[in-house]
């Protein structure tokens, strides 16, 4: 199979079977690997990267690596779905393709401390690219990217795809803070308005990307932080 040529940043790493990206990143992260690395698997059903990044901000901060990844992707496969093809992200990082759960986001850092500088941090994403169920009737609100008019799309462009957005992001963030990625994230966020579980009513986000939410006349704040996951 074709390998994902990366930038020159960037430096891959593909594992087999099922080995999972996210904790191998991880692993890789806690024993000093180069930030840039990126570790992916290809499989026929589902799509899995993650990459390692050494932040030189708080982890706080560096949380924006989150919702930078997930523009980057939504940019990738935007730029190679047929334009009819909607793609939303979750705050919490769920990826829908028109309206259905097609992936998610995941994080995870060497430290859950928000004011120090975190050793590593690591995003990762997976995306179904096969249904695997017998009835995906019976499932309307999960989907796969080749069931929404995405089979021309391949794993190794989609990867690449998102590289070259991702860096983009990066370099953007780098110069200009999180104002510009706020703005396009925002605009991708499903739900803002709507009521978000039993906790209130979800309006937005804050300037670090935290969650607000509304109930009667108090705001909450939910900071990115809280969905780090970490061994």
């Amino acid at each position: 199979m074709t390998q994902p040529v990366f930038p020159p940043l960037l430096t891959g790493h593909t594992v087999q079977g099922g080995d999972d990206p996210f904790d191998r990143a991880q692993a890789m992260a806690a024993l000093g690997c180069d930030a840039g690395t990126v570790v992916y698997n290809i499989q026929a059903d589902r799509l899995r990267v993650a990459i390692v990044f050494a932040p030189e901000v708080p982890l706080q901060d560096a949380m924006a690596m989150l919702p930078l990844c997930a523009v980057g992707f939504q940019n990738a496969l935007g730029a190679l779905a047929p334009p009819e093809v909607a793609v939303h992200l979750g705050w919490d990082g769920l990826i829908c393709v028109n309206g259905a759960k097609c992936g998610m986001f995941r994080t995870a850092a060497s430290s859950r401390d928000p004011e120090p500088e975190p050793d590593w941090l690591v995003v990762s994403w997976e995306l179904a690219l096969l249904q695997t169920v017998d009835d995906p009737g019976k499932t309307p609100d999960v989907t796969a990217l080749y069931d929404e008019g995405c089979a021309d799309v391949s794993a190794v462009q989609l990867v690449e795809s998102w590289s070259r957005h991702m860096l983009t992001w990066l370099n953007r963030w780098q110069e200009d803070g999180n104002a510009p990625l706020h703005g396009e994230w925002l605009g991708l966020l499903r739900g803002v308005g709507e009521p978000y579980g039993e906790a209130g009513v979800f309006l937005g986000t804050d300037e670090r990307f935290g969650m607000l939410i509304r109930n009667g006349s108090e705001t909450q704040l939910r900071p990115l932080t809280e969905l780090l996951e970490n061994p």
